[in-house]
């Protein structure tokens, strides 16, 4: 069971007067398909606004499938099919009148392994804001590359070296500078997709902390392994099996009370 002490923070989160933050996105029957093969079974799940909600699970039961249809990555694999509802401030993301590159920029994406493109710091960062035409002019964008640099904690360790390659930080501060890539263009959700996978404890500390500073301003949604950081980094986390969400519901609560036996054998370590 995980320890008392890594989940007692999540009081601070917990919404006063009894009233539960808005809804961001909803899900409501959402099934994927691979080909014939079915990967979610009607998810039914609510991101609430400013939370971070961490889906959990053993590997392959459809968390990082969910966390994709997020922002219609699936859309990208051509045997891929989505069905049920899906919405953002309450609008279908899936209406054949959204435009899928808008929606990725108000819901950005973080992926497992670092993936800085290959060009400066600075032109990391620049890109979205470049192809979204965020910014008039170079004192402008130079304004939000910085910004989004302190945002991700990462403008002090690199301010003096902004042209040097992205490619040539360290795996943690790889990450960073793909999280400060994300919220360049001003996004409202952030999807993680087991950010810290491929990072060390050290540079591990570093993205939770950030984690945790970035929800006063952004929706998060993170895909985890390690219970321990669902734990420490979440308000509401959802337990997936075999591509059905067997259960949800504040952090503290599916961590020391778990309603269904499932969850109950896999935050034990029973299986997984």
């Amino acid at each position: 069971m995980v320890a008392q002490t890594q989940i007692q923070a999540r009081a601070d989160a917990r919404p006063q007067g009894g009233v539960a933050p808005a809804v961001k996105m909803e899900a409501r029957g959402v099934k994927v398909f691979y080909g014939a093969k079915q990967a979610l079974k009607g998810i039914d799940l609510d991101v609430r606004d400013r939370q971070v909600t961490a889906l959990i699970g053993p590997s392959g039961c459809g968390k990082s499938t969910f966390l994709r249809c997020l922002n219609r990555m699936n859309d990208t694999i051509d045997i891929a099919r989505v069905e049920g509802l899906m919405t953002l401030d309450g609008q279908d993301i899936y209406d054949r009148s959204i435009d899928v590159v808008q929606l990725r920029a108000r819901v950005g994406m973080v992926f497992q392994k670092p993936n800085p493109f290959p060009k400066s710091i600075y032109d990391n960062v620049s890109y979205g804001p470049k192809i979204h035409g965020l910014a008039a002019g170079k004192d402008e964008m130079d304004e939000v590359v910085e910004k989004s640099l302190q945002r991700a904690g990462l403008w002090n360790e690199v301010k003096d070296r902004l042209r040097e390659p992205g490619t040539g930080l360290s795996g943690g501060q790889q990450q960073r500078l793909c999280i400060a890539r994300a919220i360049a263009v001003s996004p409202e959700v952030i999807l993680m997709d087991e950010p810290c996978s491929a990072l060390d404890p050290i540079a591990t500390a570093h993205i939770e902390e950030l984690i945790d500073e970035l929800r006063a301003n952004y929706t998060i949604v993170i895909v985890t392994h390690n219970m321990q950081q669902a734990a420490r980094v979440s308000q509401r986390t959802a337990f997936f099996h075999l591509g059905e969400m067997v259960e949800v519901g504040d952090t503290e609560e599916i961590f020391t009370n778990p309603h269904d036996e499932r969850t109950q054998g896999y935050i034990t370590g029973r299986y997984g």
